[in-house]
């Protein structure tokens, strides 16, 4: 940007006073050094580039029974770049990566049990010099009490825009263990979108954007779990990793004041359909919602809740096209017997009720994940009642992090949990 000019003068003359001022620098003046002549003082040597460091600080050399997800934490100067690896004493490496605490690193993938492992750090200064770091360890031996980890999405997976990272594990995670575990978890979203970590409670923690995933977006997710204390004797029984694809934004939204079903792709209405909702005596709950679970058929039987099939509201019915969309049983269901009620009344026990046909249609055009709104109904769905995590403003999603939040930084290229995302 050209700086401010005073009144009358032109960039051309402002580059000819500069020129000048060149000439004036190189004219040689009384006392001013001639060729040749080295006794007077020259340009002053550059300061010499400082040497990088490394130091390993944990683990300490030597150390036995250590977890398979160990960190290894570097104390390093003047390094431009630093490079860590696990090697054992067959000559098998495993790559480190950076772990979410500043100055430590994690195996790229779970260790060997029962393995002595050397770890060799490099560190290169900004004088393109390496230095290099080690220590030793042996990992421990298989622990007899692995918790299982497992994701809700699989690898290669297409997902609605709403759906969240959701990792289950196979006992309650301790709560003074859940900051290292978070600290373990893992989302990288092409293109970048902020979002937080929410303990749903000690068994589940679900991952979600601040906004709906954009359409397209990448996701590659780790759990790098396999081998980490999750509190009393138990231990990750595996890493998780997995990728997954966003597909298009397609919405449902449901207004009982108008019995309608309205659906919209990538921002344009494609298809309105009555419906029906729960009658008074067993209404459907407004909220934010998504498809969960998907089959062409299952059978709803009142027996399950409590309510025998042989009374007056009991029932045992194959249903056709169900999505559901709450753990107490609300879904988007074909109702061929309610067709003459749909678009007028609410006769149903809950549930959105759909003619064949539409039913049909929908189940075959949506993912899971695919968001679900539904409007003015007598009550309003209880948090954790089916993925909700839609249900309440992002502002508050992030309380339910087990590390302290912070907005990821303008410039990042990638969502990470958990403070960037």
């Amino acid at each position: 940007m050209t700086p401010d000019l005073p009144r009358g003068t032109t960039r051309r003359s402002l580059l000819l006073v500069a020129g000048a001022s060149v000439l004036a620098a190189c004219t040689a003046k009384p006392g001013d050094a001639k060729p040749g002549d080295t006794s007077g003082a020259g340009s002053p040597s550059p300061s010499p580039i400082p040497p990088a460091t490394a130091q390993i600080t944990a683990p300490a050399a030597g150390a036995a029974d250590v977890h398979t997800a160990t960190e290894v934490a570097v104390a390093a100067t003047n390094a431009a770049k630093t490079e860590v690896v696990f090697v054992d004493a067959a000559g098998a490496s495993v790559p480190g990566v950076p772990h979410q605490v500043a100055g430590s690193w994690i195996p790229g993938q779970q260790l060997k049990y029962a393995t002595a492992y050397e770890a060799r750090v490099t560190v290169t200064g900004n004088d393109g010099k390496p230095v290099t770091a080690t220590t030793t360890f042996t990992t421990m031996k298989k622990p007899g009490s692995l918790a299982k980890v497992s994701s809700i999405i699989a690898n290669g997976q297409t997902v609605g825009v709403a759906m969240p990272v959701i990792i289950n594990f196979g006992v309650d995670v301790a709560k003074d263990q859940r900051a290292a575990v978070q600290q373990r978890l893992t989302v990288v979203s092409s293109p970048a979108q902020e979002g937080a970590w929410h303990w749903f409670n000690a068994k589940e923690v679900h991952f979600r954007p601040k906004d709906y995933w954009q359409p397209g977006t990448k996701l590659s997710v780790r759990a790098a779990v396999g081998g980490l204390p999750v509190g009393g004797k138990w231990y990750g029984e595996r890493d998780v990793t997995f990728e997954a694809a966003v597909g298009r934004k397609f919405l449902m939204e449901v207004e009982n004041k108008t019995h309608q079903l309205t659906v919209t792709q990538d921002g344009a209405v494609i298809r309105t359909m009555p419906v029906s909702l729960g009658k008074p005596s067993s209404p459907s709950a407004s909220g934010h919602f998504m498809i969960m679970i998907k089959n062409e058929w299952e059978w709803f039987d009142s027996a399950s809740f409590g309510v025998p099939n042989d009374s007056a509201d009991g029932y045992r019915t194959k249903v056709y096209w169900p999505q559901r969309l709450t753990w107490d049983g609300e879904y988007l269901h074909s109702a061929p017997w309610s067709e003459k009620d749909q678009g007028k009344r609410n006769v149903s026990h809950g549930c959105t009720n759909l003619s064949a046909v539409n039913a049909e249609w929908l189940w075959k055009n949506t993912l899971i994940g695919d968001p679900v709104i539904i409007r003015n109904t007598e009550e309003h769905v209880k948090w954790g009642n089916g993925w909700t995590d839609w249900d309440i403003s992002f502002d508050e999603y992030v309380k339910g992090s087990a590390i302290p939040y912070t907005p990821p930084a303008a410039s990042a290229s990638a969502s990470a949990s958990p403070s960037a995302s």
